[in-house]
C-alpha cells in the first residue's frame, strides 16, 4: 500500500504503470506478472515476481486471488517454483502465497510473521487487522544477509523496516538490482502507518539504501525505480520537508491531525485522507519521541499536539 504525493519537495515519480494480464520479461533473469488488484494504494496491482528460469523463486504472489495463482503457474509451464518468496505482511502481497505453495509444495521464505512497531493502543486493533496478514507463518524466515540460491540467481535478504516492521528487499546480486517491496517505489511515497510501520525506521533504512550499489529497483508496485541512489536521497528530501510542515501546521495553530492533514495535503485525493493521516501520525509519533512536539500522554491518532516550548535561561 502507498501514499501518493501531495506536493512538496518529492523525487520524479514514474506514472507509467505495468500492464496486468501477462508475464513480461523485465531482464535476463526477471520476469513479472501484475495482479488485477488495483487500486489508489496498489497502483496497476501487485508486482509479483520470477526469478531465474527452471527453477525459479517468486516474489510477493499478492493477494488471496487463485486465479492470478492460477495464472502464473500457466505461465510458467513445465518450469519448478523452487522458492516462494515473501517482502511484508500487507494484504496485497503475502496472502498469495499460501495459494501458491498449496499449488507447488514449494517454502516460504523472506519476511517474519506481522509484528507492530510499538504496543497498540486502544482503538488501533482494527487498522493493523485492516492492512495485516496475520496468518503469514514462514517455512523460512530470513534476516539480514541471508540467501536463497538457485540455478544462475541468488536473493540476499536486506532488512528495510519502516513500512511494516517486518519488511525486507531481496538484492539480486548478479544483476545489480534490488526488489524493494513497498519501501521504495517509483510511482509514488510508500505509507508508513502506525502502529504497523515507524518513521525513524523507515528514515534510516533509506539512509541504509543509499549506501548501496544497485542500480535498478524493481517495487511491489509500479514501474522500476531507476537511478535509486538519487531516487532515495529525494524520497528522504521529500520527508525532512513533510516533517518541516507538520512543525510549521503546529506552530500556526493546527493541533489536530485532521487540521494538519486539511492544510497540508490541499490537492489530496479524497480516498488517500487515511493513509495522509495516518502518515501525519507517523511523522508525529517520531517527532514527539525526538522532543521536537509535545503532546499529553503516548501520541494518539485522536490527540491534541502542541509546539514544544524552549526552555529559558
Amino acid at each position: 500500500m502507498a501514499e501518493t504525493n501531495a506536493g512538496g519537495d518529492a523525487p520524479d515519480f514514474e506514472t507509467a504503470m505495468p500492464a496486468n494480464g501477462r508475464l513480461e520479461t523485465l531482464s535476463p533473469l526477471v520476469r513479472r506478472r501484475v495482479a488485477p488488484n488495483g487500486g489508489p494504494f496498489t497502483a496497476s496491482g501487485t508486482c509479483t515476481y520470477v526469478v531465474g528460469h527452471g527453477q525459479v523463486a517468486v516474489i510477493d504472489p499478492g493477494p488471496e486471488d487463485a486465479g492470478h495463482v492460477d495464472a502464473l503457474l500457466a505461465d510458467l509451464g513445465s518450469e519448478t517454483v523452487a522458492a516462494i518468496v515473501v517482502t511484508h505482511t500487507h494484504r496485497d502481497h503475502s496472502p498469495g502465497a499460501r495459494l501458491l505453495q498449496a499449488r507447488t509444495g514449494a517454502p516460504i521464505a523472506g519476511c517474519l510473521p506481522h509484528r507492530a512497531a510499538r504496543p497498540l493502543a486502544v482503538g488501533e486493533v482494527g487498522h493493523l487487522d485492516a492492512a495485516a496478514d496475520r496468518d503469514h507463518v514462514p517455512d523460512r524466515p530470513m534476516h539480514e544477509g541471508d540467501t536463497l540460491d538457485g540455478s544462475g540467481w541468488t536473493l540476499v535478504a536486506v532488512e528495510t523496516p519502516g513500512h511494516t516492521m517486518n519488511h525486507l528487499a531481496f538484492a539480486l546480486p548478479e544483476e545489480v538490482a534490488l526488489f524493494s517491496g513497498d519501501h521504495v517505489m517509483a510511482w509514488s511515497t510508500s505509507i508508513v502507518a502506525p502502529p504497523d510501520g515507524s518513521m525513524r525506521a523507515y528514515m534510516d533504512s533509506l539512509d541504509k539504501l543509499r549506501g548501496r550499489d544497485e542500480t535498478v529497483y524493481w517495487p511491489g508496485h509500479g514501474g522500476p525505480v531507476r537511478n535509486p541512489r538519487r531516487f532515495v536521497r529525494g524520497l528522504a528530501n521529500h520527508r525532512r520537508h513533510r516533517e518541516a510542515s507538520i512543525r510549521a501546521r503546529i506552530t500556526a495553530g493546527d493541533d489536530t491531525i485532521p487540521a494538519i492533514v486539511t492544510a497540508t495535503y490541499q490537492s489530496l485525493d479524497p480516498r488517500l485522507r487515511g493513509a495522509a493521516a495516518l502518515s501525519v501520525f507517523a511523522h508525529l509519533e517520531d517527532l514527539v519521541a525526538r522532543g521536537l512536539v509535545a503532546t499529553d500522554g503516548p501520541p494518539r491518532l485522536d490527540g491534541v499536539f502542541r509546539p514544544v516550548t524552549p526552555a529559558v535561561g
